[in-house]
């Protein structure tokens, strides 16, 4: 079984163990297409990390419009896939990208079978061309993979008829996202550090977290990892609620360093808000969390309360003294703390591990190659 992935996401190392799995599967022969760099939309790079490469094949190519979401395309991805003749092709990108439309129909005329995957979650009209792109893709697709539940319906929806799986994009190695040593239980009054580990934007809910900190004890604090347009507006807002001193940024770490990062909070929370054009789609950040034995937090936006299940606490989004009422509950039951940090490791094991994706991704390979 010949495949061809192609990913921008995966110049990120820790998720090339994903592919080390699918090479173990029987009879895969795995190649992976990405670019050297994927230029965020805040005009930040993420370069290539090359961690895990074991058992495939990994050939980085240049990217036209790097940065640009729906438009990026790769100029030599014609030339690669007629060595590498790939009989599944999988597409990791949305069926409305242009990258997406290349790579389906250089599949057709080699007559390869292809996938797409999609986190969409929100139903949304597209103007031409992207409208032409996904009816095309949606015509020509072999399969499809949905991140979250909610994308099934939407792609349903939209008018794709052929098969889906819900599959998370990626899975989590549990030897990497692991406690290094055991935390000892905490008092009520020792400090309480909660976080955020990500892109500092609007619809994260990132005021929350200020907000529920100036209703909490001095012994709380409050730590954002990462970079975005939402720093000054949380700066000041500190400022404006006299709790800068318990606020704490710090620059955004490369993905093998987020393990460390995660194990220096009490507690991770993920405030976000649903908005007209979006709705939390899965919250990877939880899942390495709850790996870490670090207890979580979330607002009901999205796929959020069914990432954590039993494993966290659960505040209605937009509210900010639920958010410090659940932040409360950790600091004074440090118990329930250690409770709920056992069971995310567990719920991490029995349902996001990497072998278990990669696993559920080959089936469905072969599942496209029968039909």
């Amino acid at each position: 079984m010949r495949v061809l992935m192609l990913s921008k996401a995966l110049v990120a190392g820790t998720s090339q163990r994903k592919l080390e799995e699918i090479a173990k599967c029987p009879g895969v022969e795995l190649t992976l297409v990405t670019p050297p760099y994927w230029l965020s939309d805040d005009g930040s790079q993420q370069k290539l990390e090359r961690l895990y490469t074991t058992g495939y094949q990994m050939i980085e190519t240049s990217m036209k419009r790097n940065g640009n979401f729906h438009l990026h395309s790769y100029p030599e991805l014609g030339k690669i896939m007629r060595e590498v003749r790939p009989e599944i092709v999988h597409i990791d990108e949305e069926p409305y990208n242009l990258a997406t439309w290349q790579a389906m129909r250089l599949s057709k005329q080699l007559k390869a079978k292809a996938l797409f995957f999609t986190w969409q979650n929100l139903y949304r009209k597209y103007p031409p061309p992207f409208r032409q792109f996904e009816l095309y893709n949606y015509h020509n697709a072999s399969m499809a993979l949905a991140g979250n539940r909610d994308a099934v319906d939407v792609l349903k929806k939209k008018g794709y008829q052929g098969p889906i799986r819900v599959i998370p994009q990626f899975g989590f190695d549990t030897e990497i996202y692991k406690r290094a040593t055991p935390r000892p239980l905490r008092q009520p009054s020792d400090p309480f550090t909660v976080g955020f580990i990500g892109r500092l934007k609007e619809e994260k809910g990132l005021t929350l977290i200020v907000e529920a900190l100036s209703l909490l004890p001095a012994n709380c604090r409050a730590v954002f990892v990462g970079h975005g347009p939402m720093r000054s507006i949380l700066e000041e807002q500190a400022q404006r609620l006299g709790v800068t001193e318990r606020v704490t940024f710090k620059e955004n770490v490369p993905s093998y360093e987020v393990v460390n990062e995660i194990q220096q909070l009490d507690a991770h929370i993920l405030p976000s808000l649903s908005r007209p054009n979006w709705i939390e789609q899965f919250g990877r950040i939880l899942a390495e969390c709850m790996s870490c034995e670090t207890p979580v937090i979330g607002s009901n936006s999205g796929e959020i309360p069914y990432v954590i299940g039993d494993a966290g606490l659960i505040f209605p989004e937009g509210n900010a003294q639920q958010l410090s009422v659940a932040i409360k509950k950790l600091m004074d039951d440090p118990e329930l703390a250690a409770e709920l940090a056992r069971k995310g490791r567990q719920r991490v094991i029995e349902n996001y591990t990497q072998t278990q994706i990669a696993r559920q991704t080959y089936d469905a390979y072969c599942e496209m190659l029968k039909a």
